[in-house]
């Protein structure tokens, strides 16, 4: 398989890594995925990119089976609110597709933050920037890879 700019970062970084793939269309959610892969939803991260009301975007890392909390991300990110982008502008923004972002790799590096579900973490697993393509890593790895603060971001 050929490598995206995520796993490329990661090998540059000489970061532990493990690249997962696994078959399947872009309809999959992430709690199928999981499934596919054989890994309890709560250790695999779907990648959100949102638009706060200032203009600046973020990146936000929360498990699977859970949604974005609006008004916690907004305070972890210091805006009055954030709103989710619009599937159309994630690809020329962030030169990846639905269903396929990265936290790593993007076309600019953006603040990201990572639910605090995830320091309690060995391994946690995100997009390599391709559907069908998953990278498992510690919390710490991603952290070295891109800056990435720690927040309570989860619904619930």
């Amino acid at each position: 398989m050929e490598k995206t700019n995520a796993i490329r970062m990661l090998e540059q970084g000489k970061l532990p890594h493990t690249v997962l793939y696994y078959e399947g269309d872009g309809a999959l959610n992430g709690a199928e995925v999981a499934d596919l892969l054989s890994l309890p939803p709560e250790q695999m991260f779907k990648t959100l990119v949102t638009t706060g009301k200032s203009g600046g975007h973020y990146v936000f890392l929360i498990p699977v089976a859970e949604e974005l909390d609006l008004k916690k991300a907004a305070t972890a990110a210091g805006e009055k609110s954030v709103e989710m982008l619009k599937s159309k502008d994630l690809l020329p923004l962030t030169g990846y597709v639905h269903g396929g972002c990265s936290p790593l790799g993007m076309k600019k590096v953006f603040p990201t933050f990572v639910d605090e579900s995830a320091e309690g973490l060995e391994r946690m697993v995100f997009s390599a920037g391709k559907i069908g393509v998953q990278i498992e890593a510690a919390p710490e790895a991603l952290a070295a890879a891109v800056r990435v603060r720690f927040a309570d971001l989860a619904k619930g």
